[in-house]
């Protein structure tokens, strides 16, 4: 469990209803086989050691004797295996003479607790009313199976073995309730909530069911294991399809439904306490978390487990700014893209800008830039020639990239002009004392900033705006010229990282292809250019200097900067994912190497992130001094660099 992911599962035994030692067997074998592959949480269906289907035979001494019976085989058979588990039976209150539908939490052949159902549905096809009692005040000891343990519903356990598994219980109907026993455990600290269900299938109800068990693991930010009755219960009305998921902040991790079996997903209780405590709304003010709405108290337990390395198994993107899905994709693209257009558009109609002045490249993100204003002028109801698009060739200039930016600006009817720096640079070079053979990074940075000032003037010449080009990578890396092309009067791409600038100009080949092949065909030639500042002399006509030579794969970058950044991971997690997710396209080094690169630049480069124009936010993460990210520019990296050298 290092790094804070603990392996859950939802597990459906295949049961006989009222067969109680058959279904403790059937329960044994499922608990061993969720060990052997490395579980430490395990939620049971409700009243799996029954059968939900029992009917008046939960009245039944015999019956419940029976639970009993099993309960205490269960432990038994199960005291050598590391793991917490949840399982479903009828347990007798000889303190008021009530039955209620439990779960049993046991771990290590210990009974740890109770937990009784909250909210007994008592209509259309249930009938619990008929013999539970509800245990929404419930806080009282019982005897079972020769322990003496508490039977309330408001109660945690802690892990004393992993800081932040914090673990919760509550039963079927109680997620659907209005007030669901998991909101109190959650503001109490729970991070996994685990739901012992008996949920009949319908058509269309495993779309709301789903919809329910993601949206509070979202809403909740935590883990919730979610696991269903299935094969054996009676079908003399109803029908169990073992519905199983396991789901964490929104996102579905696992599921399986119409079989029996284990459901099993990573669920990463450290993520879930940094976004707690990134997010200032998670705990209301002025309210003990250890209380319920009703004002109950929250109790606590605890519980050990041995400490590992957890196998993963969960799926960790390559891209995690760009959805895996093709049609998610798509339509991330068009959401992104109206986005960042609607921005540009307010923005020009407040400062009634008579035109947009666009630096054209021929490269990637200028592009995008394009696009984006582009779709702007669309919005205002404006000719596209009010945007001034301008290509500034200079030492490092390709024909190819020449040439795109002059097709590209044809088709899509901005305005075109070319302005050669080369000469203003050779005088500004001459003024300072700069030789041309000198090829550094002053020879580097005088041609951006030249390119800066071009744009600048000539938006003054028209009273226009200049649209910033620079995206949310560069950024984090800080590769951008101080007081060149990293200002503008509004940055449309300084929240989209370059990977997912690559998918958007791609989706803007493939929606002009029918309508315009001459714009998808230059598109798709300026996506296959190498990414380059295009600012060292080129080399038998062809780009010398190619950015991801010199930084690193923007793959690479991206993927550290979500997971260092959104989610706050320490270099080790980011490592491991890393090598997890994009251990086949790149070696352990390779990956070492880079990822050092970019604390160092991260840490080192905050100066320029702090001083950043207005631009849109699109997705989870912006860098915005405004927005998402506070950080002094003197900021230092030794603690995270201390960590690296470790690995």
């Amino acid at each position: 469990m290092r790094d804070g992911f603990v392996k859950a599962a939802a597990g459906t035994p295949n049961i006989r209803v009222a067969d109680c030692a058959y279904n403790g067997e059937q329960i044994i074998t499922l608990i061993k086989a969720a060990a052997a592959q490395g579980v430490k949480v395990l939620a049971l269906p409700e009243l799996c050691i029954t059968g939900y289907t029992c009917g008046d035979l939960f009245l039944q001494d015999t019956l419940l004797q029976g639970a009993e019976d099993a309960l205490a085989h269960i432990l038994e058979e199960t005291k050598e295996l590391d793991m917490l588990t949840a399982l479903g039976l009828p347990v007798r209150s000889r303190w008021d003479g009530k039955l209620y539908n439990c779960a049993a939490v046991i771990c290590k052949g210990e009974l740890l607790g109770l937990v009784p159902k909250t909210h007994i549905p008592n209509y259309g096809e249930f009938y619990e009313g008929r013999w539970f009692a509800s245990g929404a005040e419930l806080d009282t000891l019982v005897e079972l199976c020769g322990q003496r343990v508490p039977l309330c519903r408001n109660v945690v356990w802690e892990c004393e073995t992993v800081p932040n598994l914090v673990v919760g219980v509550e039963i079927c109907e109680d997620l659907w309730a209005a007030q669901p026993p998991s909101i109190a455990l959650a503001r109490a600290g729970t991070t996994l909530i685990l739901n012992l269900s008996a949920s009949n299938e319908l058509a269309g109800k495993a779309a709301y069911r789903r919809a329910l068990v993601a949206g509070q693991s979202g809403r909740l930010v935590c883990g919730y294991v979610y696991a269903d009755a299935g094969e054996g219960e009676s079908t003399t009305d109803l029908v169990f399809a073992g519905h199983n998921m396991v789901a964490e902040n929104g996102t579905i991790l696992a599921e399986k439904r119409f079989g029996t079996g284990l459901t099993i997903g990573e669920i990463d209780v450290d993520k879930l306490v940094f976004e707690r405590r990134r997010m200032n709304t998670f705990a209301p003010p002025k309210r003990d978390p250890m209380k319920d709405a009703h004002g109950i108290g929250i109790g606590r337990a605890s519980f050990a487990l041995e400490t590992g390395q957890t196998q993963l198994t969960r799926p960790i993107p390559h891209n995690p700014f760009v959805p895996a899905d093709v049609g998610d994709r798509r339509e991330r693209c068009e959401e992104i893209l109206t986005i960042a257009a609607l921005g540009l558009k307010k923005r020009l109609e407040h400062t009634r800008a008579s035109c947009a002045v666009v630096g054209l490249s021929g490269g990637l993100d200028s592009t995008l830039a394009l696009l984006i204003t582009a779709r702007a002028m669309d919005l205002l109801g404006r000719p596209r020639s009010d945007i001034l698009a301008v290509t500034m060739p200079c030492f490092g200039t390709t024909s190819r990239t020449k040439s795109n930016a002059q097709v590209l600006a044809e088709r899509i009817g901005a305005d075109f002009r070319t302005v050669d720096i080369g000469e203003a640079v050779r005088v500004h070079f001459r003024d300072i004392g700069q030789s041309m053979d000198d090829l550094s990074v002053t020879f580097e940075n005088g041609q951006a900033r030249e390119r800066t000032q071009v744009l600048m003037d000539l938006a003054n010449q028209r009273g226009g705006l200049v649209i910033g080009t620079g995206d949310l990578s560069e950024l984090a890396l800080g590769w951008a010229t101080y007081n060149g092309d990293h200002m503008s009067m509004y940055g449309v791409n300084a929240s989209i990282p370059k990977t997912l600038v690559r998918h958007l100009t791609g989706y803007a080949a493939d929606e002009a292809q029918d309508s315009d092949p001459k714009l998808a065909a230059v598109l798709r030639d300026i996506l296959a250019t190498p990414v380059s500042p295009e600012l060292l002399p080129p080399k038998e006509g062809e780009i010398a200097q190619r950015t991801e030579d010199l930084v690193g794969p923007y793959e690479l970058h991206d993927f550290f900067l979500y997971y260092a950044v959104r989610w706050g991971f320490s270099p080790g997690k980011v490592f491991r994912l890393a090598r997890y997710a994009l251990g086949e396209d790149y070696g352990q080094e390779t990956i070492l190497k880079w990822l050092k690169n970019f604390y160092r630049r991260f840490f080192n480069q905050q100066f320029k992130r702090s001083c950043l124009p207005d631009g849109p936010k699109v997705g989870s993460l912006a860098l915005s001094p405004r927005g998402d990210w506070r950080m002094p520019s003197d900021a230092v990296n030794a603690l995270w660099m201390k960590e690296l050298e470790t690995l």
